[in-house]
């Protein structure tokens, strides 16, 4: 079952035939096409069609196999089960610590919808559902509040990083709370997140990546 999903799309940017710098070196984009580039991605209904793509292909797959008693699947939470896309408007897709800890308490992330969707389907089927999240402990409440609003409503646990534990690399940390679970008796079956970082490492099951053009965790 370890087989790697994913669709790196591969945004271009066009530059003047003159721009005032040597043609023969690659021009660095600016952050201002950039940013655009993420919202026409978006409002183009690029974005969902992408997803709808993904979860098509998982979907697919999942229809293969028959759910276990201790049969898993690991969801990542931003960008991945609820969308801060709104945060990223707000901000000019900038970050402040205390902003984003404001935007977590107010419990302002949405439901992706293809991810709800998924989710509902397997919970249907008997698979046990577990959140791990880069979000912090203090983030621990408002987190569950968010993702319980947004009807994601039944899960065995949500794991969010500790307060001593935010110096390692988001695969190490992942890895070890998805080998915590195999531990406890879990057959991971999935693992599904918008970032590598967190579907690499060690048991991951099927691994599912999502679109994400606003940041990167290593």
């Amino acid at each position: 079952m370890k087989k790697h999903y994913s669709i790196i799309l591969i945004i271009l940017f066009t530059l003047p035939l003159w721009n005032g710098c040597d043609l023969n070196k690659k021009e660095i984009p600016n952050l201002a096409d950039i940013r655009a580039q993420i919202k026409e991605y978006h409002k183009s209904g690029k974005y969902d069609s992408d997803l709808n793509r993904i979860f098509n292909r998982v979907n697919l797959e999942f229809s293969k196999i028959t759910s276990k008693e201790n049969s898993l699947v690991v969801f990542d939470i931003d960008e991945t089960t609820l969308s801060n896309y709104q945060f990223g408007l707000d901000y000019d897709f900038g970050y402040n610590e205390q902003i984003w800890d404001e935007w977590v308490r107010q419990k302002k992330a949405v439901a992706i919808k293809q991810t709800k969707d998924f989710y509902d389907m397997i919970i249907s089927k008997g698979y046990k559902v577990a959140f791990i999240t880069g979000r912090n402990t203090n983030h621990y409440i408002d987190t569950k509040e968010n993702l319980i609003k947004e009807g994601f409503t039944v899960f065995d646990t949500l794991i969010t990083r500790r307060m001593d534990d935010l110096k390692s690399s988001a695969v190490t940390y992942k890895s070890n709370e998805r080998n915590k679970l195999v531990e406890k008796g879990y057959e991971i079956v999935a693992t599904i997140g918008d970032q590598y970082s967190d579907i690499l490492g060690t048991n991951h099951g099927m691994q599912v990546k999502l679109p994400n053009y606003q940041y990167i965790v290593n």
